[in-house]
């Protein structure tokens, strides 16, 4: 993958190399807090799926991992609030350490729902870890233990942020054009 910034980019916001060594710092952190307990750690498909993938390979434990899939989002560039599972826990929570990967917080309203879902099946503990955080667009106030980076309110793209399930597989975040998604 070419370190030129796509086309569609206005700018790169965070580079390969800054993403990793904060996930290396986030994944000590982990460990130390999860050491005599390993958490399951839940990727929320499918942005979290590279923030995942590299964040566990930073855990020096023992982690197990599982998947959910959520979805307010459709095609367009804002929370819709309304919430619907289109892929459940493949395990059982109850009695667990849990810790939800995310790749970006912005309302808040998504992971307020899945919090409140997870804390329902009776884990020991349900904690966050995020790549990135927008502080100024939150709309509820959520509770996160790990947070990568805290962002602007822009649309971002890269490192398994889409829009409209384009640009995943970009290896920074980048600002998407508004050219790209303003009629």
């Amino acid at each position: 993958m070419s370190t030129t910034p796509h086309q569609d980019v206005q700018r790169v916001l965070l580079d390969e190399r800054a993403i990793q060594e904060r996930l290396r710092e986030m994944g000590s952190r982990i460990t130390e807090d999860y050491a005599d307990d390993p958490p399951l750690l839940v990727g929320v498909l499918k942005g979290a799926a590279f923030v995942m993938a590299d964040l566990s390979r930073k855990i020096d434990l023992d982690v197990d991992m599982d998947w959910m899939a959520v979805s307010s989002y459709g095609s367009g560039t804002k929370s819709s609030g309304v919430v619907r599972i289109l892929k459940d826990l493949g395990a059982d929570i109850s009695d667990r350490r849990v810790l939800i990967v995310e790749d970006i917080i912005d309302s808040g309203l998504t992971l307020k729902w899945l919090l409140a879902n997870l804390r329902s099946r009776g884990p020991k503990s349900v904690d966050v870890a995020t790549l990135l955080r927008k502080p100024d667009a939150a709309r509820v106030e959520i509770d996160v233990k790990y947070v990568g980076f805290d962002i602007p309110n822009e649309f971002v793209i890269g490192y398994g942020l889409d829009y409209d399930e384009s640009y995943r597989n970009l290896p920074y975040v980048g600002v998407l054009k508004r050219s790209v998604y303003e009629d």
